[in-house]
C-alpha cells in the first residue's frame, strides 16, 4: 500500500455499506485501486502522513474520496474541514456518500467545500448504480488540477 497509486479512498464506518461500494465498482469495471479506511481519524492520519501512516507519500493523493459524515472518532464533517483547509488536500474532490438526508448536514458539507453530496439509496441495485456513476464520473469523465 505504502507506494500503490491511490485513487478511491471510501471513508466509511460501515461494514455492510463498505462492502456493497466496493462490490459496485467491481460489478462496474472500475478496478481503479480503492483504500478503505474505517474512520475519520484513519483517514486523517492516512491523508497526511501521519500515526499509523507516518511515511506515506502524501503527494500521493486520492483522485476522489467517497465520505461517510457519521463515523467514530473523527466524524466526517471534521474530517472535510481538515481536508479542505490544507493546501496539499483542499483540491481534492469530496464526495459525501452519507445516509442523512437532513438539511443542516447537507448545507453544512457544502459550506465546508464538498464537492457532491449523495443520500445513500437503500435498495443494492440503486446504491450500486449511483456508486458506479461517481466512479465513471469522478475517475474518468472529471479533469483535475495538475
Amino acid at each position: 500500500m505504502e507506494n500503490a497509486t491511490v485513487e478511491i479512498l471510501l471513508i466509511e464506518d460501515n461494514m455492510n455499506d463498505a462492502e456493497l461500494a466496493i462490490r459496485a465498482f467491481r460489478k462496474g469495471n472500475i478496478n481503479n485501486s480503492l483504500i478503505h479506511l474505517k474512520n475519520g481519524a484513519d483517514a486523517l492520519e492516512f491523508l497526511f502522513g501521519t500515526g499509523k501512516f507516518e511515511g506515506r507519500d502524501i503527494k500521493n493523493k486520492p483522485k476522489v474520496i467517497l465520505l461517510d459524515l457519521k463515523m467514530p472518532k473523527v466524524d466526517g464533517l471534521e474530517v472535510l474541514t481538515k481536508i479542505k483547509a490544507n493546501e496539499v488536500t483542499k483540491a481534492i474532490p469530496v464526495v459525501v456518500l452519507t445516509s442523512s438526508n437532513e438539511h443542516p448536514d447537507i448545507e453544512r458539507a457544502y459550506s465546508l467545500g464538498a464537492n457532491s453530496y449523495i443520500v445513500k439509496p437503500v435498495e443494492f441495485d440503486e446504491f450500486a448504480k449511483v456508486v458506479t456513476d461517481l466512479g465513471f464520473y469522478w475517475l474518468l469523465k472529471n479533469q483535475p488540477p495538475v
